[in-house]
């Protein structure tokens, strides 16, 4: 495992994306449910249980499996001038590359199966803001 970044993981259902402006104060809430997921994704199967163990293992992360967003969470920011604001609730984690190994005929050493990436959520919940000019 390796190439650990902070990620946010969005959250992609109706209520708790928003685009606002140009210019003003976004005001929002979450309005729906749900829960986020470990995103596993690459060229071969793996086991999402096997690459949170590991992410835990090699870097201490505190991930989970799946978090659940709850209503009510509130938030107002400043929009500059000109510009529109965004606005998406998630959770704040972790993207990592993992590698599946299989032990090579000789049994002496390891043959690279596939690899890819996983995007592994935390508690942490919160809103993400950006600008852009359209």
């Amino acid at each position: 495992m390796s190439g650990k970044t902070n990620y946010h993981i969005p959250s992609w259902w109706n209520g708790t994306s928003y685009k606002d402006g140009p210019g003003g104060t976004m005001k929002v809430k979450v309005e729906k449910s749900g829960k986020i997921a470990v995103e596993v994704s690459g060229s071969v199967e793996a086991s999402t249980n096997a690459i949170i163990a590991k992410a835990k293992a090699t870097f201490g992360l505190k991930v989970t499996a799946e978090v659940g967003i709850t209503v009510g969470h509130e938030y107002s920011r400043d929009i500059p001038e000109k510009k529109y604001g965004h606005l998406q609730y998630g959770t704040w984690g972790y993207k990592v590359n993992w590698t599946k190994y299989a032990t090579s005929g000789d049994g002496c050493g390891k043959v690279k199966r596939g690899s890819g990436t996983a995007k592994l959520p935390t508690k942490e919940v919160g809103w993400r803001f950006w600008t852009t000019n359209t």
